[in-house]
């Protein structure tokens, strides 16, 4: 396209290096992917908020708050939801540029999208984190009334009932959270984080 042909990337004065150095840690993307109502947000939100109170740059990307602004235009079918975490990675590589470390809590069913987004990244910058959590125990929370609404018929292609959730092959780190609690799979996470040097 004539418009893609006339654009040329501009290199920032500052770099990413330099504003983790400023910031005192690496930055990277924790992908928290599971099944709606596994516990992504209440996880990603905790972990956020853990490295908050420890003086570490980071913020929390929600898919549900996504999609009421830069994806208010999508739809959750396959193209649809294929651009939705397109557009996921594209923002979350400009917080890992910015420094920061970033949670993006999204369903992102399909390995092949994650894969896409993982490309984005340099080696070990992606971490994904699969909240594996059994579909009856999350239809047994529904905290957003969705899994009845699905089981209704009143929503389509819904993950795990009228759609599939591919999990993830080798993910970075497994969260079970029908079998831990929220402080212990937080530990667990900045552990990892501790470990390979981005704390």
């Amino acid at each position: 396209m004539e418009r893609q042909r006339n654009i040329v990337w501009h290199h920032s004065t500052v770099t990413k290096k330099g504003r983790q150095q400023l910031n005192g840690h690496k930055s990277c993307v924790l992908w928290f992917t599971g099944l709606s109502g596994s516990g992504k947000s209440t996880l990603a939100n905790a972990v956020d908020h853990a490295l908050y109170s420890q003086g570490y740059q980071s913020y929390v990307l929600d898919g549900d708050n996504i999609r009421h602004g830069l994806n208010r235009d999508l739809s959750f079918g396959a193209d649809d939801r294929k651009e939705n975490i397109r557009r996921i990675g594209e923002v979350a590589k400009l917080f890992v540029d910015s420094g920061q470390i970033v949670s993006t809590a999204f369903i992102s069913p399909f390995q092949n999208d994650r894969e896409l987004v993982r490309k984005m990244f340099e080696a070990d910058e992606f971490i994904e984190i699969y909240v594996k959590c059994p579909i009856d125990i999350c239809e047994d929370r529904d905290p957003k009334g969705l899994y009845h609404k699905a089981r209704k018929g009143e929503i389509a292609d819904f993950t795990g009932i009228s759609s599939p959730y591919e999990a993830p092959c080798q993910p970075e780190l497994m969260i079970e959270t029908n079998k831990y609690s929220i402080d212990n799979s937080v530990g667990k996470i900045l552990q990892y984080l501790r470990d390979k040097k981005i704390l």
